[in-house]
């Protein structure tokens, strides 16, 4: 594991290098950084592969995610939970274990979620402590900080595969039974409306997913979530919604409830809810919206 002190020093050194006038392009950063390292290990000695490490480390926390990054790049890792700046659990092959590495700070875990939320064009801050973002690979974030959260920034990133799992995919690892799939396939043609739900992680999303491609290929669908995190391919006349939350003035929310509104304007065949929580749930109870609904709880 590498020391969190010669992260940060080799990272003051990088940023002493690094030229804000212009853009750096990766391959530049990569050779400055290489650069730094090598010198540095010139007095204190290193294996070829804690060179690599070190580099690719300063790397990413400059370009990436910082230690997070090499989570998000092995498919294994299903979700990667941070606690505070310190502790860090992932969950790989749907164990928990605690990762033997942390942040060099808790400034820099602030950093890292500022730049994600800043992303997605959302706010949090100690006035709006909680949200909900996204990453660019779709993975889902939830951050919640202080005075909320006590012991510091806490953030609970969710990872999908790449590839959504097919319903035939689900009846193969036992998921279901290929009566309960054919039937709740005919359910999905005739339009009826369907209602899942579940506990954290139990796979509401991905199971929504495989349902979506029982949807036929004419129909015009419109998905409604907090945060994008459907992969539904297999319907080309698509139209995806996302809330948003309020500014610093408390102005301009959009929530759930307002975008099914919206939806009903659309022309909708089909209208797929991510997340039923409020008021909403109340308004789904009209015979005007029950109809041609399929909702995650």
């Amino acid at each position: 594991m590498l020391m969190d002190d010669v992260v940060l020093e080799l990272k003051n050194r990088i940023k002493e290098r690094l030229d804000y006038s212009g853009s750096v392009t990766d391959e530049q950063l990569t050779v400055i950084v290489e650069q730094t390292v090598f010198a540095w290990s010139s007095s204190h000695p290193l294996t070829a592969s804690e060179l690599s490490s070190l580099v690719k480390r300063l790397f990413h926390s400059f370009r990436g995610l910082d230690i997070l990054q090499p989570l998000m790049d092995d498919p294994t890792v299903t979700e990667v939970m941070i606690n505070h700046h310190s502790e860090i659990f992932i969950e790989r092959n749907g164990q928990l274990s605690l990762l033997p590495a942390a942040f060099e700070s808790k400034e820099r875990l602030e950093d890292l979620i500022q730049s994600i939320v800043a992303s997605v064009n959302r706010v949090v801050n100690e006035s709006t402590p909680i949200v909900d973002a996204r990453l660019k690979d779709g993975s889902r974030v939830h951050i919640v900080l202080p005075p909320v959260a006590l012991r510091g920034p806490a953030m609970t990133i969710r990872k999908f595969p790449e590839r959504p799992l097919t319903m035939d995919e689900l009846v193969s690892k036992g998921a279901l039974t290929e009566d309960a799939a054919s039937f709740l396939q005919q359910l999905t043609k005739a339009q009826y409306n369907i209602f899942i739900s579940g506990g954290t992680g139990t796979g509401k999303t991905t199971f929504l997913n495989a349902l979506s491609q029982y949807i036929p290929r004419d129909e015009r669908l419109v998905t409604i979530e907090d945060s994008a995190e459907l992969q539904i391919r297999s319907v080309p006349n698509l139209v995806s919604l996302e809330t948003r939350n309020a500014n610093t003035e408390g102005k301009g929310e959009i929530a759930i409830r307002d975008l099914i509104r919206a939806s009903l304007r659309m022309r909708p065949n089909r209208i797929i809810v991510g997340e039923v929580r409020g008021g909403e749930a109340l308004d789904m109870l009209h015979e005007k919206y029950i109809k041609r609904v399929m909702i995650k709880m």
